[in-house]
This record gives C-alpha cells, structure tokens and sequence, in this order.
C-alpha cells in the first residue's frame, strides 16, 4: 500500500512537471504555429522534454540518441527524421527563439521594476569548442578554455607546459542574464557567431549589435555587468556613447586618469589609500567567508571627460582585488559596496555557462549545417529556460526532490540553485513515469 502511494505521488509530480513544461513553451509554441506545421510543433515540445531527460554529456545532443529517446527501439531512425525535419525545416528560424527569450526578459526587467529592485543585466562570453570536426559550416579558430584548464599546475604532478595559446576549431559565444541583487536569474540572450565563412562577423561588431539592441529596449533601466574581457577605452567609449549604465572589471594594467588628473595604470591610482570600509563577505566559489575592504575614486577614461568611478574591493592576503569602474555615482562606503555585492551577481553566468557546456552538452551537436545546428542548440536553450524558471518554485522543487532526487548530503541542502540536481530529479521522473505525449 505504501509503495503504491509513493508511485501514485510520483505519476502525479511528472504530471505537473510537464504541464509546467508545456505553459511555459506554450507563448513560443503559438508563435511558432504560424510559421510551420502542428506536427513539427509537437516534435519541438517533445523534443525539449526528451532534452531534459537524456542526460549524457558527450552524446547530449546527438541526433541519433535524441531520436532513439523520443521513439525508442526500432522506430529510432524514425525519430531521428522527425527531429532532422524540425531543424531543416526552412519554414522558421532561431529568431523565433531569441524573441521569445528577449521578451522573458523583458518581463523580468518590469518584475524588478515593480519590486522597486535595480535590474542588472550580466554578460559574459565564451567559446563552443568542436575540437575534432574539420568540415561543419561555419567553424573558426577560438581559443581553447579546456586545454587552459588542463595546463593548470596541480599539486604533486609535473608542471605542465606553458607558452602560447592553443586554438581549435570551434564557434564564438555570448550570453546574457537578467538577475536582481537576490533571487534566479532570467536569460534575455544568447547567440554563437564565427570570424571565418561567408558569416564572418568581429567581435565588436556582433556585441555592439546587441549593445545598441539592449539600449533601445531597456535604456538606463538596467545596469550592465560587464567582466575584463569587455575592458578598454572602445567598449566603455561605445557604452557611454550609449547613455547607459554598467559595472565593468578594469584590468589593473589599463591606464585611467585619477583625481589628480595623471594618466597611470589603475592599481596605482587607489595605492597607498586606506580602505573606507571592511566587512565579512562569502566567497560563493571557494565556500569560505573573507575580510574584504572597499574604497572608491573619481576617474575618467584618458581620451574621454565623462565622469566615471573607480571602486576598489580588497579581498585580503592572497587574493587579487577587483578594480571595477562604473558611471553610478559613489559618494559613500554603502554605494561602493553596492557595487560590489552587484559584481558579484556574475558568478550565476558562470554557473550558467559550465552548465551548458557539462550538463546539457552544448558542445556534442554533429549536424553539418550552420542553421540546423543554431536551432538544436536553441531548443536546448528552452530547456535551460525551464529548468531556470523552477527555481522560482520552492514548494514544486521540495516535492520533486523527495520523490525523485532525495540527498541528505550538507552541499545538496544548501546550494541555493541546485540546477544539476534539478536535472537529475527530472530525467529519473520522467523516465519511471513517461511524459504522456512522448
């Protein structure tokens, strides 16, 4: 009797996971049958929910796994011609897609709004790596983030060998979240660009794009994260030129003038100054809580007069201190920090970047053309959009997690966004109790 109830209970969880699957694809859903046939549309919802149950990080993606799971057995190379028809189809585009993010973001700005919250708007970049293919259309040298990770030195094992960068074929990456200074984030963009081909684009061309798209739509009413990767007097010359506010991570080499109105390098600007202010603050990716200093200065851009500030977080013995520059005005230690704790905030982009490499192996797509291979990866998407959105659904998680994922471990009861375990509990869920329409 008790173990039928608790079968009982999980039917019903996976029921109310997937018509919350289905309400919130069901905006881009609409849209979407307008351009191209009902039973392509039910490929795509299947498809994300097949997405979300096939965990495997090397074959994630593959359309020879995804058509096994969505039909199962023999009838797999039929559901491999069911997805192939889905991203072939020149009926419709990944721009459907990215409106529908654009416009989950924008509600996001409007919630935050109406909580009397600031808006910040994350960016950050990174590159798709295929290091083993040669021949997929618009493929480009991009500058591998794993052989990094790979060259770092570990504790008693030989030193590995340094000297220049190792490039591989692969395509460029950005992505952008909408977050508050608590709560889940919200993702507003994310697109894949190549510097070879007849898509050839720069860097700062596809980026100022999205920069001017952002400034018309939002206006000073977010402000922009901004990592060193973005650094330079160009960038914070475009962003100024914009009328927008933002928060960006100087490098501590790159010139600034300071008050007294010489032009040097910017850790020299805050030496010998003494810190306005110290507190405890939680170090997320090393666990542990560290004394931190703060102190802020008037500056500007050497070729530029507008004002801007100079806030300066010293996290101790050690560690190297953040020189972040920013256009909201700093009169007091409060501002200053909040600027700080509003950096912070970037770290949800970086969980959110190693999630869609690792978890939802963004990287194992095999498909030959540019355009098939943009909108698998944008169903993919949909699917981490979900999964973002159950977090702002405590009760649903609780549930779900006792009857499908249940851990008793420290890590697993306080990380605050348990996506991998979401994940997890989801796949299990719907593989013992299969999604009705699948």
């Amino acid at each position: 009797m008790l173990k039928s109830t608790s079968e009982a209970e999980k039917a019903q969880t996976s029921q109310v996971m997937e018509e919350r699957c289905w309400l919130f694809l069901r905006p881009f859903l609409q849209a979407l049958t307008r351009h191209i046939d009902r039973r392509l549309v039910k490929t795509l919802l299947d498809l994300v929910k097949i997405i979300l149950l096939h965990r495997h990080r090397q074959n994630g993606l593959v359309l020879s796994e995804l058509g096994d799971q969505l039909l199962g057995g023999a009838h797999g190379p039929a559901g491999v011609k069911r997805i192939t028809r889905l991203v072939q189809s020149p009926k419709w585009s990944g721009q459907l897609i990215l409106q529908y993010l654009w416009r989950r973001g924008h509600a996001k700005v409007r919630e935050l709004e109406q909580q009397h919250d600031e808006a910040y708007l994350i960016w950050d970049e990174s590159v798709l790596e295929k290091p083993e293919s040669l021949k997929a259309e618009g493929l480009c040298a991009v500058r591998s983030t794993k052989a990094i990770r790979l060259q770092r030195i570990k504790p008693g094992y030989f030193n590995p060998p340094t000297g220049r960068p190792i490039f591989v074929p692969g395509m460029n990456w950005l992505q952008l979240l909408v977050t508050g200074l608590k709560g889940t984030p919200v993702l507003a963009h994310l697109c894949w660009w190549t510097t070879r081909g007849p898509r050839a684009s720069r860097k700062r061309q596809e980026e100022g794009h999205i920069l001017r798209k952002v400034a018309k739509l939002w206006g000073r009413r977010v402000i922009h994260l901004w990592d060193r990767g973005f650094a330079g007097s160009p960038w914070t010359t475009q962003a100024l030129d914009c009328n927008l506010r933002f928060i960006l991570r100087w490098n501590k080499s790159y010139h600034l003038v300071g008050p007294d109105g010489r032009k040097q390098e910017v850790w020299k600007i805050s030496r010998g100054k003494r810190s306005w202010d110290h507190r405890l603050l939680w170090d997320a990716r090393r666990r542990s809580w560290r004394k931190t200093g703060v102190i802020a200065v008037p500056v500007h851009l050497p070729n530029d007069d507008r004002q801007l500030y100079l806030v300066v977080s010293r996290p101790g013995y050690g560690r190297k201190p953040w020189y972040l520059i920013t256009t909201e005005s700093i009169q007091t230690a409060e501002q200053a920090w909040r600027i700080i704790l509003a950096y912070a905030r970037r770290w949800q982009i970086e969980m959110s970047l190693r999630f869609s490499k690792t978890e939802l192996a963004f990287e194992s797509p095999r498909l030959m053309a540019w355009d098939s291979r943009l909108k698998l990866l944008l169903i993919a998407t949909l699917a981490y959009a979900f999964l973002l959105s159950l977090l702002t659904l405590p009760e649903v998680l609780q549930a779900l997690f006792t009857r499908a994922c249940h851990r008793t471990g420290k890590w697993s009861q306080e990380t605050l966004t348990p996506l991998y375990r979401l994940r997890l509990a989801l796949s299990r869920l719907w593989l013992e109790f299969r999604p009705h329409t699948l």
